[in-house]
């Protein structure tokens, strides 16, 4: 049994060390809110928090997580991430959703780490998430609307 922190809460996995935590997450804990999008870290749709960073979890075998802190989608609740949360919903950012879970992981550990972000500073941190339909200036503009209401 390998046991992970996850959204909190201790859970304990019958899975091989090399599974990757994105197969974890889906399959053996029902939370299907991370998605699979290209399975090598490259469209940022399986992006969670291990230990506050943006992390694929498509490439991380739930070895390398043990004994960090997992955020998923489905726990993001801190205060970066009700913040960008609320700036999508404002904004209407989300077209057909799939690669919005990653995006809202990838904006609020940004603003985690960088308060006030540039332009060319979100694009950067974001640039790995793949949106099939386009919505880039709604995305940037969010994570701007979500620094301010933290009080950037």
């Amino acid at each position: 049994m390998i046991k992970l922190q996850i959204n909190g809460q201790e859970k304990a996995l019958d899975s091989t060390p090399d599974t990757p935590l994105l197969w974890a997450l889906r399959d053996e804990l029902s939370m299907t809110g991370t998605k699979f999008g290209c399975g090598m870290a490259l469209c940022g749709a399986c992006t969670v928090h291990v230990d506050g960073v943006a992390t694929r979890s498509c490439v991380t075998p739930i070895e390398a997580v043990q004994g960090k802190a997992i955020t998923t989608i489905e726990g993001a609740q801190d205060k970066f991430a009700e913040a960008v949360k609320k700036a999508w919903v404002s904004l209407d950012v989300a077209q057909c959703g799939y690669c919005q879970p990653g995006q809202v992981m990838a904006a609020s550990a940004l603003l985690k780490a960088n308060p006030k972000p540039t332009d060319a500073q979100v694009d950067e941190a974001l640039s790995g998430n793949v949106c099939r339909c386009g919505s880039y200036p709604r995305i940037r503009q969010a994570v701007h609307e979500a620094a301010k209401a933290l009080g950037a």
